[in-house]
């Protein structure tokens, strides 16, 4: 009998199941993936905003992550909401034992609804999980941000910006285009040592919480499956304007 991919989600709960792990856990079973988990936040949240976090403690979500790699042959690591630096070093100490798994890190740094998921003195250490992962997926605020000077902001474009976090050693960015504007809805992939490659879709009049932990979630689970980084983004991509054309329908 084939074995059945295995995806480790490391992540914050969502009490509305509107994004965090049970978005996560949703879109790899849509690709028949399994999966383990590795909780760093409990959220007390509705779909209108976030009401209150707890942070589970750093060494907690190393433990539960030692564990779920213990117990399964995992075959890539989703990362989504990390809530602190502590958290962040915590999670890079694991990953450094597991040099030859994949793992696709979303940054979470606010909600939907505009609240903080991720302390303020956390981005240096932020930036050097970043070398330890094969994706980062970071929407258009949350790359100005993460590109951003201290006290000021970028001034170059997103390709740019994200040109700037490769040459800092990360393997590959994905910029998320759900933010910007025009008829199209593209994502741009900036690797090493690659031309930039595009993804488009046309942009949809519907909305949906969750969709960067499941466009996440669904480059792993391919990932996990096999393919390489070119076509499980373009397999995602269409996975989730499925997603939003269905709730436009």
């Amino acid at each position: 009998m084939k074995k059945r991919p295995h995806v480790l989600v490391v992540a914050g709960s969502d009490s509305s199941g509107g994004a965090g792990i049970v978005r996560d856990i949703e879109t790899l079973a849509a690709f028949g993936v399994k999966a383990s988990a590795a909780v760093t936040a409990v959220t007390v949240q509705t779909h209108r905003g976030v009401q209150h976090v707890d942070d589970i403690p750093a060494e907690r979500v190393a433990q539960q992550m030692r564990a779920a790699l213990t117990a399964n042959q995992v075959d890539a690591i989703k990362i989504g909401m990390l809530a602190s630096a502590a958290t962040i070093t915590a999670v890079a100490s694991v990953l450094t034992d597991h040099p030859d798994i994949p793992v696709v890190l979303d940054p979470v740094l606010a909600s939907t609804s505009g609240s903080v998921l991720l302390a303020p003195n956390a981005k240096a250490s932020l930036h050097r999980l970043f070398r330890q992962c094969a994706l980062i997926t970071p929407n258009l605020p949350e790359l100005s941000h993460l590109t951003a000077p201290a006290g000021g902001a970028p001034t170059e474009d997103a390709i740019a910006q994200a040109r700037r976090l490769v040459a800092a050693g990360v393997q590959a960015v994905l910029v998320k285009g759900g933010h910007g504007d025009g008829l199209q809805s593209v994502d741009v992939l900036v690797q090493a040592g690659h031309a930039v490659q595009c993804f488009g879709a046309p942009r949809l009049a519907a909305s949906m919480r969750g969709t960067g932990c499941m466009l996440a979630s669904a480059i792993a689970a391919r990932l996990a499956s096999g393919d390489d980084l070119v076509t499980a983004v373009s397999d995602a991509k269409a996975f989730v304007h499925d997603r939003l054309a269905e709730r436009n329908r």
